[in-house]
């Protein structure tokens, strides 16, 4: 073995992860070779956290971005406790705590869900940004509770991705000197080297968006490392610490893609063993390896969780501990729907109506806090009163998030995975820019709230670019995604008094730029059952019209319309949200839309919801191809959705 106890445990992290990926048959040993010194730099003599108090909330943060790296943070938290020996064995199981990629939830240490690239480093400037508010909100004699440091471990797959531009250029424009990112820079990615596709100027581009840059020229001087680390802990803004590795060190085929995404061979196993002077056998443990690695941490964090406790309680005894209920992850108590309204009996479109409940959820839900993608004008979720974030106020309410919904997905993950309830606003059709980081809200179980306008392919003259289509039914087919569709200020009320009181999903909540009136029979109370009756039949159940959004105005007046002229005797019921009315009891289901009673829907988007609630499509009243540049009216027409043709269309699938 090494004379270096430090070098024993960094080849024994790299044993161990080489070990993991043997027995799965599967994982990406090239990581786990090259990048087991960054992990030890960091975690022996930088991250600070406490082994007796895990959940710890000034303890540092860690994000890998580079999920597949995962052999090579299990094999880390084995050594710092967290996991147990057979925890690696039954690494990429099923139902172990050792996944394929990490998971927020699964695994002790793991901070947050991470394996598509690039979302990591957004997360991770989420999760830097929410330590600063904190910072600046909850402060004791002139020192905060809050002073940790976000690191991230990246790969060139996580800044090839745009998504890591994004965010880098935000966390450089809100001075994120509490975010260090480390770049395990060897030059190959899956398909080969990088010569191919990545030969910028890395460095020189994170300088550009406002950080400080650092070189380690050889990544397996884990001191080298480590005074990097610790160098950049003093600046005054977020820093970039290339390190320059070989992927694979010590294999047969290191520096290639070879070894980046496959068990290593057998003979290849046995020699790096050999080279470490371990045994050949699988997931052997140097002796006191990890009692050494826990004991020189805990020498180093002891005295600042210590003195940091002394604060603590200072603050407890001067203010209590309910202000920091959600940095424990405790719910917050609000319930919106107490509050009065000030409902105009004018048309009004939801988008504009917003403002109002924004103003009130901003003063009374202390976590609340969110922003929009360059569109505050069009989604209305700007709170007038409630300042600006930016470096120079860390407590300003409204996030200017620039045209990047990609960033701003995977940073209301990291708010959220603060303890804050986040939300972020663009039109409904860019819902797709951003919906890898909306799959991970729904994956982490996170109460992010995403608001997306123009709900439609009525907004009329932008035309098919900005008119949704199948945006609606990619919302509704995330697992764990509860989607609200309010037609007025009433259930937009709902909507978000629902939102607010969940804390295990996202949620996403359609506006309309479309006006209508708001409809004396709508209820905000209803909205979180997902589905109710707005309009009863008067004598005879003829038909059932369920509508959302918009739409359910028209589905009233048609109605009407068709009662006078013909008799048609039809039960309208709203439907909100999908996923809550399926959530109901099968009684209160069936109460809505008995059985052997023909159903009629009425959305302006994909059809791929409904087919559940109807005979056959010739019952669906939706739009399944693209829109076209016009005027509201002219749309209505060319898509037989005016009045006159809706008539037709309905009378003909009831009578």
């Amino acid at each position: 073995m090494n004379s270096d106890p430090n070098q024993n445990v960094i080849n024994n992290i790299k044993s161990l992860g080489i070990d993991m990926i043997d027995k799965a048959g599967t994982g990406h040993p090239g990581i786990v070779l090259g990048a087991a010194p960054i992990m030890y730099a960091l975690f022996a003599d930088n991250f600070v956290y406490s082994s007796a108090d895990t959940k710890w909330i000034n303890r540092d943060r860690f994000v890998l971005s580079a999920g597949h790296g995962s052999a090579l943070l299990y094999a880390t938290l084995y050594m710092l406790g967290y996991l147990k020996l057979d925890d690696l064995k039954n690494f990429r199981s099923i139902n172990s705590i050792t996944p394929g990629h990490p998971e927020y939830g699964i695994t002790p240490g793991v901070d947050a869900t991470t394996g598509p690239l690039g979302q990591g480093i957004g997360m991770a400037v989420g999760m830097a940004l929410g330590e600063k508010i904190l910072n600046a909100k909850f402060k004791e004699n002139g020192r905060s509770l809050f002073d940790y440091h976000v690191y991230a471990l990246c790969g060139d797959g996580d800044l090839m991705e745009g998504i890591s531009s994004e965010a880098a250029s935000l966390a450089g424009t809100w001075k994120l000197n509490n975010l260090i990112v480390l770049y395990d820079s060897n030059n190959v990615s899956l398909d080969g080297s990088t010569n191919n596709t990545f030969t910028e100027n890395v460095r020189g581009r994170f300088e550009s968006y406002g950080w400080d840059t650092m070189l380690v020229k050889d990544g397996s001087n884990y001191r080298d490392i480590s005074k990097a680390i610790s160098k950049a802990k003093d600046n005054d803004r977020p820093t970039f610490i290339e390190v320059k590795t070989i992927i694979g060190a010590g294999s047969m085929h290191q520096g290639t893609n070879i070894v980046h995404g496959k068990p290593l061979e057998k003979e290849d196993i046995f020699k790096l063993k050999a080279s470490y002077g371990f045994p050949n056998e699988p997931f052997y443990v140097v002796p006191n390896a990890d009692d050494y690695m826990q004991s020189i941490i805990a020498r180093r964090n002891d005295p600042i969780y210590n003195n940091w406790a002394i604060n603590y309680r200072t603050y407890l005894q001067n203010h209590g501990e309910g202000d920091l209920d959600f940095v424990y992850n405790k719910e917050v108590p609000f319930d919106l729907l107490k509050y009065e309204f000030n409902i105009s009996d004018e048309k009004m479109s939801t988008r504009d109506f917003n403002p109002q409940i924004m103003k009130v959820m901003s003063r009374e839900q202390r976590n609340l806090i969110g922003g929009s993608a360059d569109l505050f004008s069009s989604t209305k979720d700007y709170v007038n009163d409630g300042g600006d974030l930016s470096y120079q106020n860390y407590l300003g309410k409204n996030i200017w998030f620039g045209v990047r919904e990609h960033a701003m997905g995977a940073i209301l993950n990291g708010l959220a995975l603060t303890g804050f309830k986040p939300y972020g606003s663009t039109f409904l059709v860019f819902s797709d820019y951003l919906k890898p980081a909306l799959r991970l809200s729904a994956l982490m179980n996170l109460p992010v709230t995403y608001l997306f306008s123009h709900d439609n392919i009525l907004i009329g003259s932008d035309g098919p670019t900005h008119q949704p289509v199948e945006q609606l039914a990619m919302l509704r087919n995330t697992p764990n995604m509860v989607v609200y569709r309010p037609a007025d200020a009433n259930e937009l009320i709902g909507s978000w008094a629902c939102a607010l009181k969940t804390n295990n999903h996202p949620s996403a909540i359609i506006l309309s730029k479309n006006v209508n009136p708001v409809l004396k029979i709508t209820d905000k109370n209803q909205v979180a059952k997902g589905a109710y009756i707005v309009h009863e039949y008067q004598k005879q159940l003829m038909g059932i019209i369920i509508a959302t959004g918009t739409e359910l105005y028209t589905a009233t007046h048609v109605s009407e319309i068709l009662y006078r002229e013909c008799g048609l005797d039809l039960r309208i019921i709203s439907m909100p949200s999908k996923e809550l009315f399926e959530a109901q009891s099968e009684e209160y289901k069936k109460s809505l839309l008995p059985t052997g009673t023909r159903v009629c829907v009425i959305e302006y988007g994909a059809s791929d919801s409904w087919y559940e609630y109807v005979y056959s499509k010739k019952y669906l009243i939706n739009v399944n191809e693209f829109g076209k540049s016009g005027t509201k009216d002219q749309i209505e027409k060319e898509y037989k959705l005016d009045m006159e043709d809706l008539k037709v269309r309905v009378k003909k699938m009831f009578l």
